[in-house]
């Protein structure tokens, strides 16, 4: 591939992994395979699941031995310590206390030299802070749309996740709208409650908001408008020019965009709102940065 060697990453989510070749030089993935993983399991099918994704990229493609790999993964993680905080978060309660580097650094080709851990919404607007559509922002705001509400603040490009600009840990999912948690109302979740049909996935609710169903459009409508008055103050304080929203619900962002504008009042002017330009390479670049391959 001529040049630096690229760096190996994994994308951990609730649902899937995906291992990947990325050279952040270039800002391009060069080799990718994504799996189903169940974050319900143990953890040793889990670590199987990532084991076997990161064993059938390096059969595509060569992974240099020693290499740092980058681990993008949801939190409530310690993400210096590689040890897993989760608890009543519906996914990955199996790997609550546990020494997920340890595992890693015993289960991935290479072997790794080590393995440097970030939490996935960071390295999402890392990357695109780095190539995408946070670039030319000093400080910017990033939030991922799926199973929870995930979010990012970054200050030349650096996550800031303490002092009074920002929410308590930099986690607008720890925010309040309403007297109730913010993802009671945002998350995937919470949405299909509320529309009382929780086999359906967003997809389907805004199709039907776009056929003219009020139900569905009143709740996309109230949820996001929810979204933005939570977020506005914070906008404010940490005095972002950009708002980069990414993750599953974009592709209904038709609806969700205007709603989340509306929500941001006064703020929606003065902040350039906009979805993801690298999309799933987001992650993947910003893991590899964090690896240290810039």
């Amino acid at each position: 591939m001529g040049g630096r060697p690229p760096v190996p990453v994994l994308d951990i989510g609730g649902t899937h992994v995906t291992a990947a070749l990325v050279e952040p030089a270039a800002a391009r993935v060069a080799a990718r395979l994504r799996a189903p993983l169940d974050g319900r399991g143990t953890a040793g099918e889990i670590f199987g699941a990532v084991a076997d994704c990161a064993a059938a990229l390096a059969r595509r493609a060569p992974v240099p031995a020693g290499a740092r790999w980058g681990v993008a993964i949801p939190g409530p993680f310690d993400y210096a310590r590689g040890v897993g905080e989760f608890a009543d978060v519906g996914k990955f309660d199996s790997l609550r206390g546990v020494d997920v580097g340890r595992a890693l650094t015993g289960a991935l080709p290479g072997p790794p030299g080590r393995v440097a851990f970030v939490n996935d919404a960071h390295a999402f607007l890392i990357g695109e802070w780095h190539a995408g559509a946070a670039r030319r922002h000093r400080r910017c705001v990033g939030i991922t749309l799926g199973t929870g509400v995930g979010s990012a603040f970054l200050a030349d490009g650096t996550p800031v996740t303490s002092g009074p600009t920002v929410p308590p840990g930099g986690r607008a999912d720890l925010l309040t709208i309403d007297g109730r948690p913010l993802e009671e109302t945002v998350s995937r979740r919470a949405l299909l409650a509320r529309y009382g049909e929780p086999e359906l996935d967003v997809r389907a609710v805004a199709e039907r908001a776009r056929a003219g169903e009020e139900r569905a459009g009143r709740l996309l409508v109230e949820a996001f408008g929810a979204l933005g008055r939570a977020l506005a103050p914070w906008l404010t304080a940490f005095e972002a020019t950009g708002l980069v929203v990414g993750g599953s619900m974009v592709g209904s962002w038709d609806l969700l965009g205007p709603a989340l504008r509306a929500g941001l009042g006064p703020v929606a002017p003065v902040v350039t709102i906009t979805t993801s330009e690298r999309d799933a390479d987001a992650p993947l670049l910003g893991a590899a940065l964090v690896a240290g391959g810039d």
